[in-house]
């Protein structure tokens, strides 16, 4: 008898399975793969392990601190890092988020399963504070609406 969901999904967790792993990817690892990381985290409540890189390592950036403050989850003490660091380590799910780094992703062969999210970029949102703010808005909006719709259902069975 399988172990595997009707969908083809992951065998049901059980209660001694280690927490399933979740890697996002993007290139500077300064924004979208921040807000995603720490929005999984969050509305996993510690069920999942999430971890974001990129294919290069700069700073969170500001305004990505200050939209997920809005929504009172904290992201200041978060390090943009490279994927160097996850290369050879195992994941339930590899998810790039931008175009770049969906290009330039390794090929992560333990990873069950590999996506992409092709989301803006809002670092190159233009004009006032207020408008690159929304840019930063819109998409940690999306990332949450992703993540409750096709991660959790997913990865939490």
């Amino acid at each position: 008898m399988s172990t595997r969901s009707p969908a083809g999904n992951a065998p049901p967790a059980s209660p001694d399975r280690q927490r399933r792993r979740v890697l996002f990817l993007c290139t500077h690892n300064s924004a979208r793969s921040q807000m995603a990381e720490a929005w999984l985290r969050h509305l996993a409540a510690g069920q999942i392990e999430a971890h974001s890189a990129g294919t290069q390592a700069t700073a969170v950036r500001p305004l990505a601190i200050r939209a997920m403050a809005e929504v009172g989850i904290d992201i200041t003490h978060q390090e943009s890092k490279t994927l160097d660091r996850y290369l050879g380590q195992l994941f339930d799910l590899v998810i790039t988020v931008c175009d770049e780094a969906n290009e330039a992703c390794p090929v992560f062969p333990e990873a069950r399963e590999r996506r992409h999210w092709s989301l803006p970029d809002p670092s190159r949102a233009t004009g006032s504070e207020e408008q690159q703010l929304a840019a930063y808005r819109a998409v940690r909006d999306t990332l949450r609406a992703r993540i409750e719709r096709e991660l959790l259902p997913h990865l939490l069975t």
